[in-house]
């Protein structure tokens, strides 16, 4: 019997697929990446997960979700969380996209890692229940964690897996996943940190206030997102300045068609990316935020460059620092 195993490569989803192992049951993994999952900086795979099927022996398929995830965060049909997090329809997009795979590759169900009550929105006893039938995969995803706790899944039904051999954990507590690994000898598995952007009150806000201003947006501008600090100068225009080098550069790169960049001429300090509608007003007070938030602002007056997107230096022009607390004021999400 041959299934499709959700994993993200935390504690959760490889004890799920070590309690299924154990009873025969073939697993494929399939672990899904958005531009807004925090614990994939630099690769294209979770890489826990990676290091997840390497200790269970199994394949891995990663798909990446970004584009069709846009749409549910511009709209989703049963709200957000806490901040910005769709976290429903984020599941049912998930399970609709593993339900193609698991019929693309012949296997009969899907496992997924949850916990009941672990998640607040979408590990609720009736959030399951919604979410499995309007993915279409009523009663054809089992989860070993909680098994016992949930009514039987069609899999349990036709004894393709033995029930009795599932569990009964729930609530946020981590004490009986610690407890289970330690007894499969499990050491190598990630803390519960990373997650989704969008739970982050900060990235949210950022998320909003683009999603307010710019409805158009596409996958560069919510990569800007992740850079620098964000200040709103005007409902047309924003600057967004880095916090360090690698910011800078990777600000640079990310300079479009119309963008402007302003530096500090012979003082230390950071570049900034200003988009939108440009005119002299909103120049100058970029010029000047770009000073208050390096070396030159404890300096009467600094000169700044400002460079097209594409390193044209446009002007130079010496200004004096914004006042800390007014360029604060300005920003996305503090």
């Amino acid at each position: 019997m041959k299934a499709v195993m959700l994993l993200s490569g935390g504690l959760d989803s490889l004890l799920a697929a070590r309690v299924l192992l154990d009873q025969g049951i073939e697993l494929e993994a399939l672990n899904f990446v958005t531009l807004f999952c925090n614990c994939t900086p630099k690769s294209r795979c979770c890489s826990s997960a990676a290091t997840a099927v390497k200790q269970l022996g199994i394949g891995l398929k990663v798909i990446n979700n970004t584009q069709e995830f846009l749409e549910v965060v511009r709209n989703p049909l049963h709200g957000y969380g806490s901040n910005l997090n769709p976290c429903i329809d984020c599941r049912i997009l998930m399970f609709r996209r593993a339900a193609d795979y698991m019929r693309e590759t012949g296997a009969s169900f899907i496992v997924t890692g949850e916990v009941l009550g672990e998640r607040p929105m979408s590990q609720r006893r009736d959030a399951m229940k919604l979410i499995e039938k309007e993915a279409g995969l009523e009663g054809l995803i089992v989860r070993p964690l909680s098994a016992e706790l949930l009514d039987p899944s069609m899999p349990e039904k036709e004894r393709w897996i033995d029930r009795r051999k599932l569990l009964a954990i729930r609530g946020r507590s981590r004490k009986p996943q610690i407890a289970l690994a330690a007894s499969y000898g499990l050491k190598d598995y990630p803390c519960p940190t990373g997650g989704c952007l969008l739970t982050d009150p900060i990235f949210a806000a950022r998320m909003r206030d683009l999603m307010q201003h710019q409805p158009g947006f596409g996958i560069p501008d919510v990569l800007l997102l992740k850079l620098g600090r964000h200040l709103r100068l005007t409902n047309e225009a924003k600057v967004i300045v880095g916090r360090d080098q690698s910011e800078n550069e990777r600000l640079k790169s990310l300079a479009r068609e119309g963008d402007e960049l302003f530096e500090a001429v012979d003082v230390p300090g950071p570049l900034s990316l200003l988009r939108g509608r440009i005119d002299v007003v909103e120049r100058l007070v970029a010029a000047k935020i770009t000073l208050t938030y390096g070396k030159a602002r404890h300096q009467a007056r600094t000169k700044v460059r400002v460079s097209s997107h594409r390193g044209d230096i446009l002007e130079e022009r010496s200004v004096a620092p914004l006042d800390t607390t007014e360029a604060e004021g300005m920003r996305i999400g503090r």
